[in-house]
């Protein structure tokens, strides 16, 4: 249940879908116009550009390809789905940083496939935050948290108790997303792609904090 998560989750859900939607936002302004924050768009497209265009076929082959790779390293390094002190997020939270860096390196010297980087840093990122005593929390996209929210309305609708604590969860993690959209437009203005070394930073501040955070606390 919710209400057995630890507190700092509401933060770090915020400041991951943050991110997510600063990134996002940085594929959807660049020169390829790509999501990469999430994979439902870009497997249709994949499909499409299968049967008239290889090349743009191969880029979202790559992108399918390395956000997948990219949870699949969180998935090497999380053992179990527990959320909970001693486990791998700082060193994959300074991976995503690192990647976020690369791809930024990659695409201001206009080398597209700089782009998958940045979708294996937003794979890594959504299977961070994984099952806790039933409860699923994702951070770079909104279909699953719009689903629930409206699972939880029609729920209330008839009469039924809302766990006030997860409604907040998906609240944050929506409006998150919203004003990294909104940040990235505002940074891709000045900064172009190289946008993408703000999220980087700021994976290399939450690494860092947490790691502060777990010495403080007994595992």
């Amino acid at each position: 249940m919710f209400t057995k998560l630890p507190r700092w989750v509401e933060y770090g859900a915020f400041t991951l879908a943050f991110i997510a939607g600063m990134v996002n936002a940085v594929g959807l302004l660049g020169f390829e116009h790509q999501a990469i924050s999430h994979l439902s768009g870009s497997v249709t497209l994949f499909g499409i550009k299968l049967m008239s265009d290889g090349r743009a076929a191969l880029l979202l082959f790559s992108i399918i390809i390395s956000f997948m790779l990219g949870s699949a390293l969180s998935g090497f390094l999380l053992n179990g789905g527990s959320l909970k002190l001693g486990r791998h997020y700082d060193t994959l939270l300074f991976i995503e940083g690192l990647l976020l860096l690369a791809s930024a390196y990659l695409l201001h010297n206009t080398i597209v496939y700089g782009i998958v980087l940045a979708s294996a840093a937003c794979g890594l990122q959504n299977a961070l935050a994984t099952n806790y005593s039933g409860a699923v929390v994702r951070t770079t996209h909104l279909t699953g948290i719009f689903t629930d929210l409206g699972l939880m309305l029609g729920r209330a609708c008839k009469g039924e108790a809302i766990d006030a604590r997860k409604f907040m969860v998906f609240l944050l993690i929506t409006l998150g997303f919203l004003c990294g959209g909104v940040m990235g437009f505002i940074l891709f203005a000045r900064l172009s792609v190289m946008t993408l070394a703000v999220p980087a930073i700021m994976c290399f501040i939450l690494s860092i904090t947490y790691r502060l955070y777990r010495l403080r606390k007994p595992i």
